[in-house]
């Protein structure tokens, strides 16, 4: 029974007439219809002649190269997905092609079982229905956690493996299970790591398995994390803490998408997605031996870095409301008013330890407030590190909290402005916030004309 509508069809760019016969049959069994293609002239041709939903092509062509033919599709066919054929061992052609936006590569010799999975997972992008995002969001309205929603979007159409960077607190671990959320493997597991909590003498048999009698205790088969994440998402949480053998051992299975089982003489095909993230400088770690670069590169084909909470300051009391709400819900309590004290304290405030930090104050101040309101004494916060004494607090009660904020915001950064001569980086580096932040506030606040 075919798996695809009949309308569904594939180009398939390959000069090896072996290996276009090879995919043709796998494909028509699939249910699809195939046209083929021996170089980049002859499938811009077919490509104009009509629509395809997938295109398999090599990397290597007579009149010039998978790369080449990527950029005519994604300029005058953008949406189609595109996976790369590389030859074997070619690790370096397979994450360019990667980063230029291929959605998967397959390596020669071709398998059938990597095949059937990475085409049916292409071909869900066009039918994909709407993504399983229950309970998860990134809040705020700042031009940095705009950057990373859409950041996410552009991640979740590929199958390239992610490397998450950012400060401990920021949300990635929250940005992984969002990429896996939206993509087409939203349906499969999502199976989180902490590469620094497994003992390193366990690490082969906790992320490949291992058979019954491989060693002592091992007394039936028993799976891996790459197993249990199998059509679905690997987030490897901490991946700078792996030992370096363990780093050879995930640079194959992640190059080969195979695995051998400890005590198991043959290797099996895995489909997983592969997520990692630290707040470790992995770049500065391989300079220093600590990680291999080879590692390195495979990993980290996309970076999506996590902003630190200090440089989406404007966003702390709509983050502020929604923890509130999300932890008296789970307590089944009424809901604290945040008083404008506890909520400029709160932006003023540094949160070294980001959103993870400013759950645990909130959830602090819960135990602490009288049940009707949150005071800046229930925080117990250390003194900002950008002191505005300068402010006046006066409020008739009358004013919606939002927009006394922003009134505050509003001297605070005119203060500022006026302390710097007008210089806006100076100002950002007085306010404690990047330049990109400032900027943004000005034009929010209808402050960014000279």
């Amino acid at each position: 029974m075919p798996d695809f509508p009949a309308t569904a069809s594939c180009l398939v760019v390959d000069d090896e007439a072996d290996i276009r016969e090879l995919l043709v049959l796998t494909l028509e069994r699939m249910g699809l219809s195939v046209e083929c293609a021996s170089d980049v002239a002859e499938a811009q041709r077919k490509l104009e002649q009509r629509e395809f939903a997938l295109c398999l092509t090599d990397m290597r062509l007579p009149d010039g190269d998978g790369l080449e033919l990527m950029r005519h599709i994604f300029q005058h066919r953008p949406g189609m997905p595109v996976a790369v054929i590389t030859a074997y061992g070619s690790a370096e052609n397979a994450v360019a092609a990667l980063k230029a936006g291929a959605f998967d590569y397959l390596s020669k010799p071709i398998s059938l079982k990597q095949l059937r999975p990475l085409v049916q997972s292409a071909l869900k992008l066009s039918e994909r229905a709407e993504p399983r995002t229950a309970g998860l969001a990134l809040i705020g309205d700042s031009a940095p956690i705009r950057q990373a929603r859409q950041m996410i979007d552009k991640l979740a159409r590929s199958q390239a493996p992610v490397y998450i960077s950012g400060e401990s607190g920021s949300g990635k671990e929250l940005a992984a299970r969002l990429i896996h959320a939206n993509s087409v493997r939203c349906e499969g597991p999502f199976v989180p790591v902490n590469c620094g909590a497994i003992p390193e003498n366990l690490m082969e048999s906790e992320f490949f398995g291992y058979k019954k009698g491989a060693f002592t205790g091992a007394l039936q088969d028993r799976e891996g994390f790459f197993q249990a994440a199998s059509g679905g998402t690997l987030f490897l949480d901490e991946v700078a803490d792996l030992p370096l053998p363990m780093q050879v051992k995930l640079l194959r299975a992640i190059q080969e998408k195979k695995v051998r089982m400890v005590g198991s003489t043959q290797e099996e095909n895995v489909d997983v997605r592969i997520i990692s993230a630290t707040h470790r400088n992995l770049s500065q770690m391989m300079e220093n031996g600590l990680f291999r670069q080879d590692l390195y590169y495979r990993l980290n084909v996309i970076e999506l870095r996590m902003p630190p909470l200090r440089e989406m300051a404007e966003d702390i009391p709509q983050l502020a409301a929604n923890i509130l709400e999300k932890h008296c819900r789970e307590l089944g309590t009424a809901i604290p008013r945040l008083s404008e004290p506890a909520a400029m304290a709160l932006i003023r405030h540094g949160f070294p330890g980001n959103v993870r930090e400013l759950e645990n104050v909130l959830e602090r101040a819960l135990a602490l407030c009288d049940g009707s309101a949150i005071e800046s004494g229930d925080l117990l916060l250390e003194a900002s590190a950008s002191p505005v004494e300068d402010v006046e607090f006066a409020h008739d009660g009358e004013i919606p909290l939002p927009e006394y904020l922003e009134s505050i915001e509003r001297k605070i950064i005119l203060d500022a402005l006026e302390k710097t001569g007008n210089n806006k980086t100076a100002a950002a580096k007085l306010l404690g916030v990047s330049f990109r932040t400032l900027r943004y506030r000005l034009e929010r606040l209808n402050l960014g004309k000279d």
